[in-house]
Formats: structure tokens, C-alpha cells, sequence
């Protein structure tokens, strides 16, 4: 499973995102969007567009943010 992180430096909610996955011993691989033009144009093809950060791909599977991710994750995904 590949589970990619779009953020920024300065989000707050990244950072407790990736905080989560470290937790649940799930690697990821992190992309910033704000220092990053080439991230910054695949984040909004992956995310048809997204606006906010952070978002998550998973297989390259756009699955939202990290409500979403809490949510795969009560709902046993990761299990």
C-alpha cells in the first residue's frame, strides 16, 4: 500500500496527520505543494482540484483528508 501526503509546511492538520499514520506504522511518502511546483500541479490533477491541505492518495486513489483518513481507519481499512 502506497500513501501519499500532499501538504504544506506551515498546516497544522498535516501535521497531526502524519503524526496519525506514524502511529497506526503506516509509511507514507510526504509531498509539499508550497515549495514545490511539480507537486503542487499533480496534487491538483490527483485531487480533481482540491483546495485544501492535506489530502491523501492511497494506490493513487484520491481518498480525501484527514477526516476521511480517520474514517478508513474506524472502519478497519488499514487492518
Amino acid at each position: 500500500m502506497k500513501i501519499v501526503v500532499y501538504s504544506t509546511h506551515t498546516c497544522p492538520i498535516c501535521v497531526k496527520t502524519k503524526e496519525l499514520l506514524d502511529k497506526w506504522n503506516l509509511p507514507f511518502e510526504q509531498k509539499y505543494i508550497d515549495d514545490d511546483r511539480a507537486h503542487m500541479a499533480e496534487f491538483s490533477k490527483v485531487t480533481n482540484g482540491a483546495r485544501m491541505v492535506p489530502q491523501l492518495t492511497i494506490d493513487g486513489k484520491h481518498i480525501g483528508g484527514f477526516s476521511d483518513l480517520t474514517e478508513l481507519h474506524m472502519d478497519g481499512f488499514f487492518d
